[in-house]
């Protein structure tokens, strides 16, 4: 079981859903559209569009705007083309940071990354130069649901899941009243650990494949908010989905 008190991401992904929740929302219904329109409409046979519905729903989106999305998107009503792109870099402090989006103007996308990078003293790499710092996994999030959290029972239903690891905070993060723990699996074994812990009653606050990295590179003064700058800008460009990096603001005060 692995410590872990770094919940800068999940209080960043917090705050941004509850200070831009119509650009979210925006976002998250491109990803619906897109799904829907390449694997059909039922997520039951369609993993890409249930994951697209799962964050959806975990950003508090509307029912009736997740249902139009997927209608728009399954029922041919969206004639744009989307293509999904990832670009890699480096942030101030050696940072790796990794782009993922969703555009139909390639060209303007990677323009408006690399303005980014520049204006925040980092830069965009080629294609695999920090990919390898990463892995691709499963991470579930949650919480008790008002009541304490057994790790031995924690513990027990991540390995009758499948899940590779569960990470123990040291205590709640700022601002709430309950303890948030993490969970990797390996991404075939994702939804089935998901939902495990959804009906043994715990409350899944964030649940996403995600980038994760195999170390942390640690950021502190300048490079942090220059980071920090540099991740809200990605974040702010309609384009981008996800931006994930491999810093450590434990001793920072910025967040990301």
């Amino acid at each position: 079981m692995a410590k872990h008190n770094k919940w800068s991401k999940v209080k960043h992904r917090k705050a941004a859903v509850e200070k831009k929740r119509g650009k979210i929302w925006t976002k998250i219904a491109k990803a619906i559209i897109v799904a829907a329109k390449n694997g059909g409409p039922d997520p039951a046979s369609n993993l890409t569009l249930r994951y697209a519905i799962d964050e959806a729903r975990y950003a508090n989106m509307p029912r009736d705007t997740i249902e139009r999305a997927i209608k728009k998107g399954a029922g041919g009503e969206s004639t744009e083309s989307y293509e999904a792109m990832r670009y890699e870099g480096y942030a101030p402090g050696g940072v790796a940071v990794i782009v993922d989006a969703l555009t139909d103007n390639r060209t303007r996308t990677i323009t408006d990354v690399r303005l980014a990078f520049s204006d925040h003293n980092g830069n965009v790499g080629t294609t695999g130069c920090v990919a390898f710092l990463f892995q691709h996994r499963g991470e579930i999030v949650l919480a008790g649901n008002g009541k304490p959290v057994d790790a031995d029972k924690l513990m027990e239903l991540a390995l009758e899941s499948g899940a590779e690891d569960v990470q123990e905070p040291d205590g709640p993060p700022e601002g709430e009243s309950e303890e948030l723990w993490t969970i990797l699996t390996d991404p075939t074994k994702f939804q089935t650990a998901k939902d495990a812990f959804e009906q043994a009653g715990y409350k899944v606050l964030q649940a996403e494949l995600a980038m994760i990295p195999e170390t942390r590179v640690s950021v502190a003064g300048e490079a942090a908010e220059q980071l920090a700058e540099l991740v809200e800008r990605l974040e702010d460009l309609d384009d981008v989905q996800k931006v994930w990096t491999n810093a450590d603001f434990a001793d920072a005060e910025a967040d990301v």
